[in-house]
């Protein structure tokens, strides 16, 4: 169990931060960079939940929420502890399910579709296109240190997960606002 007593520590001040296994970087480190996109990725997760009432896809997304924290954990840890929390097929099979539960539903695609629709279909997309910035930011940290390939997949898949929830949320696709090629020309 984690237990804060303290916020602040000032070790950061000097622009480095510390990873689990007691190694400090900068900052500015690729993994760190991966770190803060999922961290925001799970933020924007939390506005749509705000947004969506009581039921599957919230209790969905809650549970996406604590994937990312382990997402984090893991892309904190560098290494190959066995004792180290890490993203797991089980997760991202959990994910593939999920997206073929929410599919099954769906009207398939005339079009393209802009991310919009309802304000929670719009929230979702945003947090579509957040997982994809932090999927480029984990291929990125993989140049340069070891990164757990499921953490990829993971992450990877959620975008796929975002895209099929957005439209689940606008109405099974029939809210979704279609790409009209070339319409203010």
């Amino acid at each position: 169990m984690v237990r804060l007593t303290r916020i602040y520590t000032r070790t950061g001040d000097d622009g480095t931060t510390g990873l689990v296994d007691g190694s400090r970087v900068s900052k500015a480190d690729g993994r760190m960079a991966a770190i803060g996109d999922v961290d925001e990725l799970n933020s924007a997760i939390g506005v749509a939940i705000a947004q969506l009432p009581a039921g599957p896809l919230r209790d969905e997304l809650l549970t996406i929420q604590n994937d990312l924290f382990d997402c984090g954990a893991d892309l904190a840890t560098p290494g190959d502890d066995p004792q180290a929390l890490r993203i797991v097929p089980a997760q991202v099979a959990q994910l593939e399910r999920a997206i073929d539960t929410l599919n099954d539903d769906l009207a398939p695609l005339r079009s393209f579709i802009l991310p919009g629709g309802s304000a929670a279909a719009a929230a979702i997309h945003l947090a579509r296109a957040i997982a994809r910035r932090a999927e480029r930011a984990l291929v990125a940290a993989a140049a340069g240190a070891a990164i757990n390939p499921e953490a990829l997949s993971y992450i990877n898949r959620l975008s796929d997960f975002l895209f099929v929830a957005a439209r689940h949320v606008n109405q099974s696709g029939e809210g979704d606002v279609l790409w009209v090629p070339g319409a203010s020309r």
